[in-house]
């Protein structure tokens, strides 16, 4: 018996056997993706170094209250003059014969080995160092906020891709049901022509229909690859290999109150945490700033060794000293106040401008959340609609009371009310993920109960 192969037929075959084997993968959830891109994902790592940074800073700007102490080994020899009686009074080997005009005005080369510690330390600079430590502090929470900020974009751009891959993976659901649905009736005009009871013209629309479904299938796989693609990228994992996604239902998720929701983001949003953070910094910055032109007080000491050669006894002195200044022409810290009282002024105009703009977001994704629920509802009515319409025409038709245009019509109502449904379910989760994202509570528990 000779086989006739469809070719229609075929490719949801494979399909169906592609779908069977990324079934059998482990299912991967929202949970997993967020947690593997907050581990390994290029943008955390670099807030988290820059968190280390500002924590270095604030260790390194408590150094400045401790005593600087060197220890130096120094090898000369000359004849120079001067030098040549210094060094011999160091080293405790001057005699009265070195008085001599000639040995003075032309000393032999002399060689000196000569071991100092020197120290110094502030004790006291009007409190410029006690406001570079807090300024420092305050950068450091800061820099802590800003990667709390970053980890919830990334929170953010993870749970888009995989709604976004969803999304696609329903697609290609629903593409390679209407080639299922495209090939039947096909065969169903097929049989209606070959009794008299089509035209070939039908015969040609239907063949017609099943290539585009057929090019509605291609462009979903694409989508689909396009999102893991997407997806990858937002976890931070290159290897990663196209698994099942765990699906998400449609959620019924909590309304509050726009005033809630804006007290909430103004005092939960990292971001607008670490702008004021950083303000408070510039604060303390401009009072260093002040200070410098207050008085300073600084002790300091030195004791020192010199030999004729590495193994001989030599001379030894010390001195020790306290010093007090203060700038008469503080021409460059007058600069230095003006540039940090307008980078103070910069970043509370920033800070203003940032609770603006965070009333405005958190106001926009109350909207949305709102327009995405009804949707759902005005969508799913639309495809029960649709379907029941769809089966309508498709009995008509086998009677012979419908043409062949209005059941292709009726297919594509059906097929577009299932787009427009699935779009509205994850529609739905974005916007209230998206509501999450504008109060600053978009952490990873919160993630996990979007599915």
């Amino acid at each position: 018996m000779k086989m006739h192969h469809n070719p229609v037929l075929m490719l949801v075959a494979f399909l169906s056997l592609g779908s069977m084997g990324a079934a059998a993968r482990e299912p991967l959830t929202l949970r997993q993706a967020v947690d593997r891109a907050l581990g390994q994902s290029p943008e955390g790592a670099m807030a988290r170094a820059g968190s280390d940074e500002a924590r270095a800073g604030a260790a390194l700007a408590r150094t400045l209250l401790l005593p600087q102490i060197s220890f130096t080994e120094d090898i000369s020899r000359g004849n120079d003059p001067v030098y040549a009686f210094g060094t011999r009074l160091r080293q405790r080997r001057f005699t009265a014969a070195d008085f001599d005009l000639n040995s003075l005005n032309r000393p032999s080369p002399i060689g000196d080995f000569a071991s100092r510690l020197s120290g110094s330390w502030m004790a006291f600079d009007s409190l410029r160092t006690q406001h570079e430590i807090r300024r420092a502090d305050l950068f450091k929470q800061s820099a802590a906020s800003a990667a709390r900020a970053a980890d919830q974009q990334i929170v953010m751009r993870v749970v888009e891709s995989y709604q976004a891959a969803l999304y696609a993976e329903r697609e290609v659901d629903v593409a390679q049901q209407e080639q299922q649905t495209a090939a039947a009736l096909l065969a169903s005009v097929d049989d209606h022509v070959k009794a008299g009871l089509a035209v070939e013209s039908d015969r040609m629309s239907a063949l017609v229909n099943v290539a585009a479904r057929r090019q509605e299938l291609i462009a979903a796989q694409g989508d689909l690859e396009l999102a893991w693609a997407q997806l990858r990228e937002a976890i931070g994992a290159p290897d990663l290999q196209p698994s099942t996604l765990k699906p998400i239902e449609p959620h019924a998720f909590p309304d509050r109150p726009l005033e809630l929701d804006v007290a909430t983001a103004l005092k939960t949003r990292p971001d607008l945490t670490s702008l004021g953070q950083a303000r408070s910094a510039q604060t303390q910055a401009t009072a260093a700033a002040r200070a410098a032109f207050g008085p300073h007080v600084a002790a300091y000491g030195n004791w020192e060794e010199d030999r004729n050669s590495p193994g001989a006894s030599g001379g030894n002195n010390w001195v020790a000293g306290v010093q007090i200044g203060i700038d008469i022409l503080p021409f460059t810290h007058r600069a230095a106040l003006a540039r940090e009282t307008a980078a103070q002024q910069r970043l509370s105009a920033q800070h203003a401008a940032a609770e603006a703009r965070i009333r405005l977001e958190v106001s926009q994704a109350q909207i949305h959340r709102r327009t995405a629920a009804l949707s759902i509802e005005t969508a799913r009515a639309a495809t029960e609609q649709a379907q029941e319409s769809l089966r309508i025409l498709k009995n008509r038709y086998s009677a012979g009371l419908a043409n062949l245009t209005d059941l292709l019509r009726a297919e594509d109502a059906g097929r577009q009310s299932q787009t427009n449904y699935w779009h509205a379910v994850y529609g739905n989760v974005m916007a209230y993920a998206e509501l999450l994202f504008a109060t600053g509570t978009l952490t990873p528990d919160a993630a996990e109960e979007l599915q």
